[in-house]
This record gives C-alpha cells, sequence and structure tokens, in this order.
C-alpha cells in the first residue's frame, strides 16, 4: 500500500470505530461556539434538506437555527463527543425562548416558573455522519432529567420537520405548527410539541 492508501484506510477503520462507540456529554462552554456554528450548518444542510428549501435553511441560519448564548451561560447546552469530536448538541431551558439565535431568543428571556411553565428543550443538532445513533436520545434524555432536578414537570419544545420522529419516539405530542418568519421573507414550519412527566 502507497501511504496515501494506508492513510485512507486507517482513517476509514477510525470512523467505523467511532461510529461504534457511545459519545460523553458535557457541559457547553463559550469557547464551543465556533465548532456549535459550524455543527449546526452540516447538521441544517445534511440532514434538513428532504423538508426545507435551500433557501428555507440558509435563511434560517442563524436566526431560527444558530446559537442562543444564554443557554451556554446557564450551563444547560450540551455537547456530545465521540473520540474528541463534537457529535452533537443540545440543551434545555428555564427562560421563555422557545428556539431560535440570539436575534430571536433575546427578547424571550425572562425566567420560567418550574411548578407552572413547562422547561423549554432547546436547539438539537447531529453531524449527519453520526445521525440514527442515539446521540439526539441522549442527550434528550439528560435535558429532561437535568429540567426535572429543576423543578419542571412538563416539557415543550419547536421541533423542525425532521426532528418530529425523535421527540414522537420520546412521548412528545404536537401541541400546534407555527409558521416563522425568516428574514428573506419566506416562512418556516416548526411544531410545537409537549410531555408531561
Amino acid at each position: 500500500m502507497t501511504p496515501k492508501v494506508r492513510i485512507s484506510y486507517f482513517l476509514t477503520k477510525i470512523k467505523k470505530f467511532l461510529k461504534t462507540m457511545s459519545p460523553t456529554l458535557r457541559r457547553a462552554t463559550p469557547s464551543d461556539i465556533p465548532q456549535i456554528a459550524a455543527l449546526i450548518e452540516l447538521s441544517v444542510n445534511g440532514l434538513q434538506a428532504g423538508d426545507y428549501s435551500p433557501s428555507q435553511r440558509a435563511a434560517a441560519l442563524g436566526s431560527v437555527f444558530g446559537i442562543d448564548t444564554n443557554l451556554i451561560g446557564d450551563g444547560t447546552y450540551l455537547i456530545a463527543e465521540l473520540g474528541g469530536q463534537m457529535v452533537g448538541c443540545g440543551g434545555w431551558s428555564k427562560r421563555q425562548a422557545m428556539f431560535g439565535a440570539d436575534s430571536l431568543a433575546a427578547s424571550q428571556s425572562a425566567f420560567l416558573d418550574p411548578p407552572i411553565d413547562a422547561a423549554r428543550i432547546r436547539a438539537f443538532f447531529v453531524h449527519p455522519d453520526f445521525a440514527r445513533r442515539g446521540i439526539g436520545a441522549k442527550i434528550l434524555l439528560a435535558c429532561e432529567n437535568a429540567a426535572s432536578n429543576a423543578g419542571f414537570k412538563r416539557f415543550e419544545l419547536g421541533s423542525t420537520l425532521t426532528g418530529i420522529p425523535l421527540y414522537s419516539a420520546y412521548g412528545y405530542t404536537p401541541i400546534k405548527r407555527i409558521d416563522t418568519p425568516l428574514p428573506n421573507g419566506e416562512t418556516l414550519p416548526i411544531v410545537l410539541m409537549g410531555k408531561n412527566l
């Protein structure tokens, strides 16, 4: 084998090995923001192409799909890693915003009341190379557990059309559809879903 063929062979083997491992979860920090932004773009363009047009995805990046730094600051946003590679992210919130990057979420940053309000499950994205391997589910269960420990008895989320099967499998039911306005004049369908403990 030539050196290039050997390197390619070993990289393929490493990728296969990583896909069999269980991801570790940790809290996101501000230094993760560039990697999170890159992962969001990969996930949106790689996994949501069947549900949203290229113009919808492009307009939603940075507005509907983006980083809400309150989640990171509150310590409620998680990173999933395999072998040191970021393969997923998602979180929960004790604030009013249901979805969106800082540009949307900032106007809804008031805190929720756990005995009355539903915790928000927020901003789940998985690297396309690691989709359908339980990464989103692992993050979801960790978020539900943390929100429950904070006193919440209900959860709500704004699901993409792509995410509905995951959330349905874990007991979430549709409440209503929201056509979210995008900066380019189009709308992005989001489905509000909920779950009681």
